[in-house]
């Protein structure tokens, strides 16, 4: 008799490691190729160990720690930002990885000793995958409320736009019907699917789901830089002066900013000048600009480094250059690069929705306020490098 409780036990570490390596090979998850390794094997091993508990002899079933583990692992996957097929696609590899494990003990057992493992890791795995979508779905409900709520309170501020000029407002007009028209369709069709129990945890219906957040986070970003720029233009935004370790500023950026890189497989190089360490600035608006052109070098950069390098001066000024290994932009945009809504004519301007072509408007805008100057130096295939520099003390600015 083949004790498929204890094969399954005695190989649990290399089912977690070959699931793990699986996934992240996979192309169609590229979420996992973000995460850590811990973060990808999220309880994993727990559920595996439940499935040994039902392929005991002396129980034929711990369904229940199946079930809340995978519930949790729903709530974590969205979390983390997967994508419903990606979901599916994760328990299809796990299936096919324990099978592939159990192989030898398999081709060993009787027919009634291997159907009864395949019966029950398939139902504890049918019950895994109903389960995390059922919180997976749930999550992105309360995501989907959360986004409704945000467009809700910037509604107001946004009828302010109306004094803006009639271009921009086009341009405005012209960004938001593509998301719009998304939101619209999706929610559409959701909603006539809702009372059908068949069809609302299921794959497709949870990508609608998806592509709805999709679109409307990238509203929710255009109408935000849109509402930053007005801010600005307005003369409401103030300064909040403090004493910044600028290594210590950057270092965070990079924290939050640098899965985006890792994702593309590219480098990010920081070189900062160990006596910046109590430069009077805003230190969130400082973390703003860096954010902007950090993510700006990564959306049109390939392959290759992006390197942040900070430097001082002189007794009166200091730098932060921000240089990539990407695309390039013609000598004819760079004048214009920082126009709010323009995108340099390039290849890859297709690839890149999520850009709301605010980024570097933004960017000029708070550079501006911090009574800097912002250089580029750019050419086509190679890169480009944005040097921003600042005064080491802001003039008629109150601390």
């Amino acid at each position: 008799m083949i004790d498929f409780s204890q094969a399954l036990q005695d190989k649990i570490d290399i089912i977690t490691e070959n699931w793990i390596e699986a996934v992240r090979g996979d192309e169609q998850i590229e979420t996992a190729k973000q995460l850590t390794y811990d973060s990808v094997r999220d309880s994993l091993p727990i559920v595996l160990q439940a499935i040994v508990t039902m392929l005991s002899e002396s129980e034929d079933s711990d369904l229940r720690t199946v079930i809340q583990e995978s519930l949790d692992h729903g709530t974590v996957r969205a979390g983390q930002g997967y994508d419903a097929e990606e979901i599916a696609r994760e328990y299809r590899l796990l299936r096919r990885v324990i099978f592939d494990a159990l192989e030898p003990e398999l081709l060993k057992g009787s027919a009634a000793e291997v159907n009864r493992a395949y019966r029950l890791i398939d139902s504890a795995l049918d019950e895994a995958i109903a389960d995390c979508f059922q919180t997976y779905t749930e999550a992105r409900f309360q995501e989907l409320q959360e986004l409704q709520n945000h467009l809700q309170l910037t509604n107001q501020e946004l009828t302010r736009l109306v004094r803006a000029s009639q271009d921009n407002l086009s341009h405005l007009a012209h960004e938001l019907k593509t998301p719009l028209t998304s939101i619209i369709g999706y929610s559409e069709l959701f909603l006539r699917q809702r009372n059908n129990s068949k069809l609302k945890d299921s794959v497709p219906n949870l990508a609608h789901i998806d592509k709805v957040l999709s679109n409307g986070r990238r509203l929710l970003r255009l109408i935000n830089d849109t509402l930053e720029i007005s801010r600005y233009d307005a003369g409401r935004i103030k300064l909040q002066l403090t004493a910044t370790n600028v290594r210590s500023a950057i270092g965070t950026v990079v924290e939050i900013i640098e899965p985006l890189a890792k994702a593309k497989n590219l480098e990010i190089a920081v070189e900062c000048d160990p006596v910046l360490d109590q430069v009077m600035t805003d230190y969130l608006r400082l973390q703003q600009i860096v954010t902007n052109l950090v993510s700006n070098a990564i959306r049109y950069t390939q392959a290759g480094t992006i390197t942040i390098k900070t430097e001082l001066l002189s007794d009166k000024h200091w730098s932060i250059c921000i240089t990539d290994t990407g695309i390039g932009i013609a000598s004819e945009d760079c004048d214009r690069i920082f126009m709010p809504f323009f995108r340099a004519d390039n290849s890859l301007g297709s690839l890149m929705p999520d850009s709301t072509g605010l980024g570097l408007a933004i960017v000029a805008r708070l550079v501006n306020l911090l009574q800097g100057k912002i250089e580029l130096v750019s050419e086509v295939g190679i890169g480009s490098s944005f040097t921003v520099i600042f005064p080491l003390e802001l003039e008629g600015v109150e601390i």
